[in-house]
This record gives C-alpha cells, sequence and structure tokens, in this order.
C-alpha cells in the first residue's frame, strides 16, 4: 500500500521532508533543517528519522536550507541515490550546503574560543567534507520535464515563483494499478512579485500538501520602493548605518533590485551598500547567469541597461572574514546587508551585536521570522538580546516589512488554489506553525469545501 511520511515541516514552518513508498520504491521530496525554537534544532542533532539506505532518490522543490539543509546527513548516514532539483537550484544548492557547512564550523570555532557553548568542544551539525560528498549526488531536470524515479513513480517541476529554480512538484504513482497524483506545493510565490514568475497554476492533484507559512495572514499593502526609501533616508539623516538580516538566498537580490530602483530615480543618496555573506555574493552572481528565468518586468531592464537588474550603484560585496570586520570601523551612514535572515548565526550577528546599541541605526528585517529567533525576539519589541552569551541592549531602530516575503499570503495561497479543477481527495496543510495551519484548513474546508488535514511529525498516511 502506497504511503506518504511527514518527516517535517508538521505543526511548524521549516524541516521540510516527505517519504513516499510506493510499495516498489521509496523516494523523498525535501530533505530539511530545522530552524527556529531550541527543541526544534535539537531534532536536527538526533540524525535521520528513517534509514537513509531504504530511500531510493530525493525530489528537493527550492535550495533553502530548511528544504535541503540535511542532505549532508542524510548521505553522512549511507543514502546513495539521486537528488533532484531544477538546474538553478542545483546551482543553488551547491552554494547554500557548502555556506552551511561553514558557517557551523566557524560557529563551532567561535564557540570555542569564546567559551560560552555548554559542549565542550562545540561541533557542527555537519562539516564541509559532509556537504561536498552531498553534492555530488545533486542531479537537474527542467521545468515541465517527466523523469522516471522507478518503481512506479514518475515527477516533474513547476515554476512555484519562490525563488530562483523553486518549484512545485507533481508526483504520479502507481496505486493498485493506477495513477495517482500528488502534488508537493513547495514555497508558494507571490504574484506580481518583484524579479520572479507567478506561481504555476496546476490542474489537479488527487492529495495535495500546501505549504501554509502565512495561512492565517494578508501580507499589508506597502508601497515597497517609497517604504525602503523613507527607512533609508531616515537612517541617513541621523547618521546612522542601516542593517538589514536578509536570506542571501532571495530577499538580498530583491533588496538590491529595489535600491537599484531608487538610486535611479534619485529617491535616496548614493550611499555605499555592503553584501557581507559569501553566500549572498555568489547568489548574487548566480542570477545574473539566469535573467531568463526573471519575469517581463526584470527582463526589460536588463533590456535597456544591458546590466543585471539586481545590481545597482555603490555595491561592494564583502568575500573574507577581515574585510566584514573592517565593517566595525566604519562611521558613515551606509547600508549592510548579511546573512542570516533570521539573525540565528553567521555575520549578521556581530553587526547586530555593534550596530543595536546605536540609536543612530535601524535595523530592517524583510523576511520571515519563526518564533524562537532573535529576529522574531527583536519585531516583538525585546529591549535587549542574547548574542554570543552576551546581554546586547537594543537602541536602534527595529523595522520590518512584509512586502520582501517570498511567501505566498492566505489570499495568494487560496488563488493558486482555485485554480484546480476537481477537489483532491485530500489536502496536507503543511510548512506552517500551528495558528497558520488551522487558518488555512478552516479557510480551504469553508471556501472551496475541500477535505484537509494537518499532519503531525512523523505520522505516516496511506493512499486510497
Amino acid at each position: 500500500m502506497a504511503s506518504i511520511q511527514f518527516l517535517g515541516a508538521s505543526g511548524t514552518v521549516t524541516g521540510s521532508k516527505y517519504l513516499i513508498d510506493t510499495g516498489h520504491t521509496r523516494f523523498m521530496v525535501d530533505c530539511g533543517m530545522f530552524q527556529g525554537a531550541k527543541k526544534l534544532r535539537l531534532l536536527n542533532w538526533e540524525g535521520p528519522p528513517v534509514s537513509p539506505c531504504s530511500v531510493a532518490s530525493m525530489v528537493v522543490t527550492h535550495a533553502h536550507i530548511d528544504h535541503i539543509g540535511m542532505l549532508p546527513i542524510f548521505v553522512r548516514h549511507g543514502f546513495q541515490g539521486p537528488v533532484w532539483a531544477t538546474p538553478a537550484t542545483r546551482e543553488l544548492s551547491e552554494i547554500s550546503l557548502v555556506d552551511a557547512a561553514h558557517l557551523q564550523e566557524e560557529d563551532a570555532h567561535f564557540a570555542n574560543k569564546k567559551g560560552f557553548s555548554k559542549h565542550k568542544p562545540a561541533l557542527p551539525l555537519y562539516t564541509l567534507e559532509d556537504a561536498e560528498r552531498a553534492i555530488q549526488h545533486l542531479r537537474s531536470l527542467d521545468y515541465d520535464k517527466d523523469l522516471d524515479l522507478g518503481g512506479g513513480a514518475r515527477f516533474r517541476f513547476r515554476d512555484a515563483g519562490h525563488i530562483l529554480g523553486s518549484s512545485i512538484v507533481e508526483t504520479d504513482i502507481d496505486v493498485k494499478g493506477r495513477t495517482t497524483r500528488v502534488v508537493f506545493s513547495g514555497d508558494l510565490g507571490r504574484y506580481s512579485a518583484l524579479i520572479l514568475k507567478d506561481p504555476t497554476p496546476i490542474d489537479h492533484a488527487d492529495y495535495l500538501l500546501v505549504e501554509s507559512t502565512y495561512g492565517d495572514r494578508t501580507h499589508p499593502v506597502e508601497e515597497t520602493l517609497h517604504d525602503v526609501a523613507d527607512v533609508i533616508n531616515e537612517t541617513a539623516k541621523r547618521g546612522g548605518i542601516l542593517v538589514v538580516p536578509a536570506f542571501a538566498l532571495g530577499r538580498t537580490q530583491t533588496l538590491l533590485y529595489v535600491i537599484r530602483e531608487l538610486k535611479a530615480g534619485n529617491k535616496i543618496p548614493d550611499l555605499p551598500i555592503f553584501v557581507d555573506s559569501p553566500m549572498a555574493v555568489h547568489v548574487t552572481e548566480l542570477f545574473c547567469r539566469h535573467i531568463d528565468e526573471f519575469d517581463e518586468e526584470a527582463q526589460a531592464v536588463y533590456r535597456a541597461t544591458g546590466k543585471c537588474p539586481v545590481l545597482c550603484p555603490n555595491l561592494r560585496f564583502v568575500r573574507t572574514t577581515e574585510e566584514s570586520q573592517e565593517l566595525n570601523e566604519m562611521r558613515f551612514p551606509s547600508i549592510i546587508i548579511s546573512a542570516s535572515g533570521m539573525a540565528t548565526g553567521g555575520r549578521i550577528l556581530h553587526h547586530l551585536k555593534l550596530r543595536l546599541p546605536d540609536p543612530r541605526c535601524t535595523v530592517l528585517f524583510i523576511g520571515f521570522q519563526s518564533d524562537g529567533t532573535r529576529g522574531q525576539l527583536l519585531k516583538d519589541g525585546a529591549r535587549e538580546i542574547k548574542i554570543h552569551g552576551e546581554q546586547i541592549p537594543v537602541r536602534a531602530q527595529i523595522r520590518s516589512m512584509e512586502s520582501f516575503s517570498g511567501h505566498a499570503d492566505a489570499g495568494e495561497i487560496m488563488r493558486w488554489l482555485r485554480g484546480f479543477k476537481a477537489p483532491p481527495k485530500l489536502t496536507f496543510i503543511v510548512h506552517g506553525e500551528a495558528k497558520s495551519s488551522a487558518a488555512l484548513a478552516e479557510e480551504i474546508r469553508s471556501s472551496l469545501g475541500w477535505k484537509t488535514h494537518i499532519p503531525e511529525y512523523m505520522e505516516t498516511v496511506k493512499f486510497q
């Protein structure tokens, strides 16, 4: 009997992992890392929730760490099959996994040096060597092409519009001699978003897994260019520095696109922009190699200027640790964009540690903040925050903007669902906190009349 098991992103946003067993083969969709609250992060250290040796292949929806970050662990524990991704996702995954390993090694080294970890010695979850072994398993498949996984299973990628290369995964499996379609929304992008195309409409599914990150809310109507200009101008007027914790993959490039527009229209001064994240630097360069995946408006900018639309004047890429440390000496108005986007680790912590006590500075959040992260605590008004074992006072201005979100909100998810020609047998609500998943489930039931289910961690459901 074919089944699906929910190995992550069940009752929480992160850790996306789903195991499909056709009775003849076992494959996974996504292999993500848990992030956010400590109780979730500890799950990463417990080892794979299923035997990696029993999994024949994997399909990944996109290159965010909460969707691919446990690949090195699965490979270390015996996974030997291919990992299928779109070409852009494959390239981005290579960057993401190397960066994740580097940050873990760097954070462990720093913790040992400063002695603030409870573990003696502090160790990384996985190493650069582990990441490089996992990368050897990556394979690419273009959008809208079918691939046979064997054992009565096929799949194809559809453009999800969430980040470069992101996909909706359509799988067809044999159940009792007939084809059953299981669709994974992955992370759905927004309609009419900057740079990327709209999510691809899907005709039908027998079983559907839909994300619910923003399932209980609608993104506020924001004038993105105007609001970003205000934050930059106000901070510059105070003589401060704007610090942006930004996901290296997606949000950083969207913000650079907006800053380019503002500078072109003389809406902001020509401040120096520092992208202080080796990963973000590599991703930005990769974006400029995939302009064909941009939407028409972004491609029009390229045709008119001959320049990549995510590059702006006075942009400086910070590559080395020494160059990053030099930013600590900066006293004139500027913009520092650094990872991680939820302020959970990486170079952004050093910038926050230095700039949060300064009332002239501003910290701008432009992405989703999971419960329990420093980003969420700062957004909620924390007056001090713990960084590297120290309590840091918060005197800087804290701002946030939802318009940069790469996730569809509740209304946009419902818009995508209304594109189905018939109701699925069952719709699983995944990839959301409990409140947002429950709200989306109720909206789907009341508005569409569909049967929904919010799976629990490690739950198995058999396909009928």
